[in-house]
């Protein structure tokens, strides 16, 4: 027989927010066609567990052999257990007005949801994960998996990739982040999208479809009018997070207007970004128009003194006509990064307006600066350093290819930079760098370099570190 048990909860308006900790086994790893074959929830009031709920479930299909070995749950165990349409309604009082905790709650909470579609009942309630609040509010461990995690604070986890031994382990993993850091946790918490705010013909239910991937996503309205452009790393939060945003009068008045919302996956998050500029100058959506400013405000620009020596600076590029070395989203961002050029080509302080003085800088008193701020260093001396990080902001002119992720499984992205220009980029087979280099440009489309495109690159090349550079 099934393990079936449930309570009923006596303690449900001490507290404004209950939360409930869910763990479920299941036939496969994709939410859309994986069936649960067990579930535990406990209810959990932020200080301790205070009801509870399990049962074995007969997901009415054969359980492949390898989920066998790995929960230990077989065809024979639930051939007596309740159906999930038998227990739905079950789950659905048990959980409501209630937070839908599970440690990777995206996978816990996206089956739940499909089983619940299948019974025609949109499921919904806020959510969170304790992966992602773990790693913000206990930081620093080498796995964030439920077994290392628990191991490594001490949480006796009985009955690994069994429903009520991970949830109850995440129970109390959730205690001590909500003891250790309530504030935190609860802005962890994701709230459900509301249908009434939503224009009437989004299928919110096709939303679910979306990938949680790299890309870009457009936003249609009800005349087939493309109204917003955005890219993202993760497009289904991204895409959710605009239609839960309530904050400004303009977000919601987007959201009414949203009918339809299409993607465009890229891997690569530069082709992302090139992408999404490319669009928006192409087709100027409204929204972009309305809501966008300038995302980098701030460049590092150079000139020479009167005395010929190179200085450099941090300024709003609205000011300047120049085009600026690099670009930055303010200004403290720009000063820390030419703080580190300081440091690594022995620049001047003063020189690179981060000194206000008369005389010599304070680095040229400890012996750091070699007097090019009272001209004792000569100028070709210093401004060949100088010119060192011009040329490597300008990328040298050189030309390579940025190797990052493909769409899919099976191929990769590639960026090509001619002679320090952006030229295009593509997409091929993940063995294709076993051919001659001289074939990649087959893979590649053309594309037109512009002022916003080189920033983006620069950018990326100067923050991101897991791409792959291969020069040519």
């Amino acid at each position: 027989m099934a393990e079936h048990t449930a309570f009923t909860a006596s303690y449900f308006y001490i507290c404004p927010v209950h939360y409930t900790i869910i763990d479920i086994e299941t036939t496969g790893g994709n939410p859309k066609n994986s069936k649960v074959t067990e579930i535990a929830i406990y209810k959990h009031d932020g200080e301790k567990i205070i009801d509870e709920y399990s049962t074995l479930v007969d997901p009415e299909m054969s359980i492949p052999p390898f989920i066998v070995n790995l929960t230990g749950i077989s065809d024979s165990m639930v051939q007596d257990a309740p159906k999930f349409f038998e227990i739905a309604k079950e789950i659905v009082e048990f959980t409501e007005g209630c937070v839908f905790v599970a440690h990777n709650v995206g996978f816990d909470y996206s089956v739940i949801r499909s089983e619940f579609r299948s019974l025609g009942f949109d499921y919904r309630r806020p959510h969170l994960c304790t992966v992602r609040s773990s790693r913000y509010i206990l930081p620093g461990h080498d796995s964030y998996s439920l077994g290392k995690l628990t191991r490594s604070i001490g949480i006796k986890l009985i009955g690994r990739h069994r429903a009520g031994g991970d949830a109850l382990a995440t129970a109390e993993l959730f205690g001590i982040l909500y003891q250790k850091d309530k504030n935190n946790l609860e802005n962890f918490i994701q709230e459900e999208l509301n249908p009434k705010r939503l224009h009437p013909n989004l299928d919110v239910d096709a939303l679910d479809e979306l990938p949680n991937k790299t890309g870009v996503y457009k936003f249609y309205n009800d005349v087939n009018q493309l109204i917003y452009i955005g890219k993202s790393i993760h497009i289904k939060k991204r895409v959710e997070q605009h239609l839960r945003n309530s904050k400004t009068k303009k977000a919601v008045q987007m959201q009414k207007e949203i009918s339809r919302i299409e993607f465009e996956m890229t891997g690569s998050e530069l082709i992302a970004l090139l992408l999404e500029s490319q669009l928006i100058k192409q087709h100027q959506p409204i929204y972009n128009r309305t809501l966008r400013k300038n995302k980098f405000p701030f460049g590092l620009f150079n000139y020479k003194d009167e005395t010929g020596y190179i200085r450099f600076f941090v300024g709003l590029t609205s000011k300047l006509t120049e085009t600026p070395l690099t670009s930055f989203s303010n200004k403290k961002e720009g000063n820390h990064y030419l703080e580190r050029l300081v440091e690594e080509h022995k620049l001047c302080k003063k020189l690179c307006d981060l000194y206000r003085t008369q005389s010599s800088c304070f680095q040229y008193e400890i012996k750091e600066c070699a007097g090019a701020c009272v001209q004792e260093e000569a100028v070709e001396d210093y401004n060949k350093r100088c010119q060192d990080v011009i040329n490597q902001l300008n990328l040298n002119e050189a030309s390579f290819y940025i190797l990052d992720k493909g769409r899919e499984r099976g191929e990769k992205s590639l960026i090509l930079v001619e002679n320090g220009s952006l030229r295009g980029y593509g997409y091929a087979p993940f063995h294709f760098n076993k051919t001659k280099i001289e074939n990649w440009s087959n893979f590649i489309d053309l594309y037109t370099e512009d002022r916003d495109a080189r920033t983006i690159l620069k950018l990326y090349l100067r923050k991101d570190t897991k791409h792959e550079v291969i020069p040519f």
